[in-house]
C-alpha cells in the first residue's frame, strides 16, 4: 500500500466517522424540519433526503436509491484505484480524493441503512435557504474544489522536440 493510499484512505475513514457521528447526534437531538438557530444565517435543521445533492430526484419512486448507492461505491472505488497510482508529489490531489471518498461513502452508508441521506446543516440569507447538508456532503465540496484547483493549476509537462 502506497503511503498516499494509505493516508489517504485513513482520512477517508476520519470523514466517515466523523460525519456518521453528526449525523447520529442530529437525528437524536434535532426535531424533524424544526431550525434551531446558532448564528445569523446558520441554523441546524434536520431533514432526509432520499435523492441526490439538492434533492436531485428526491421525488422519484425509490430506484435513485440503489442507483446512488451504486455510483457512490462505484466512484469511490475509481477514485482509489487513481489514488494507488499517485506519485509522493502528488500528497494533495490524494487529499482531495480522500475527502469525494469519505463523503461519497458517508452518504452511501445512509442510504444503504436508512433509505435516505440525513442533513442538518441550514445556511441561509435573508428569506433563501441553500438545501440542508451534511459533513459529507462538505467533504465531497471541498476535495471537488480541491482537485478542480489542483488539475487548473497543475503544472504542464514542457512539449518534447
Amino acid at each position: 500500500m502506497t503511503p498516499i493510499l494509505k493516508r489517504g484512505l485513513g482520512l477517508a475513514l476520519t470523514v466517515i466517522l466523523l460525519d456518521q457521528a453528526t449525523k447520529l447526534w442530529a437525528s437524536s437531538a434535532l426535531g424533524y424540519a424544526q431550525p434551531v438557530p446558532i448564528l445569523p444565517g446558520f441554523n441546524l435543521t434536520l431533514m432526509h433526503n432520499p435523492g441526490a445533492a439538492f434533492s436531485f430526484l428526491g421525488e422519484a419512486s425509490g430506484w435513485q436509491r440503489w442507483f446512488f448507492l451504486a455510483l457512490a461505491v462505484g466512484v469511490s472505488a475509481w477514485l482509489m484505484v487513481w489514488m494507488r497510482a499517485l506519485k509522493a508529489h502528488e500528497r494533495w490531489t490524494g487529499f482531495a480524493l480522500a475527502l469525494i471518498i469519505g463523503g461519497a461513502l458517508g452518504n452511501a452508508i445512509d442510504r444503504v441503512w436508512l433509505g435516505y441521506v440525513v442533513d442538518f446543516i441550514d445556511l441561509y440569507w435573508q428569506g433563501y435557504h441553500w438545501p440542508a447538508f451534511n459533513i459529507a456532503d462538505s467533504a465531497i465540496t471541498v476535495g471537488a474544489v480541491l482537485l478542480a484547483l489542483l488539475m487548473l493549476f497543475e503544472k504542464k509537462d514542457e512539449p518534447h522536440g
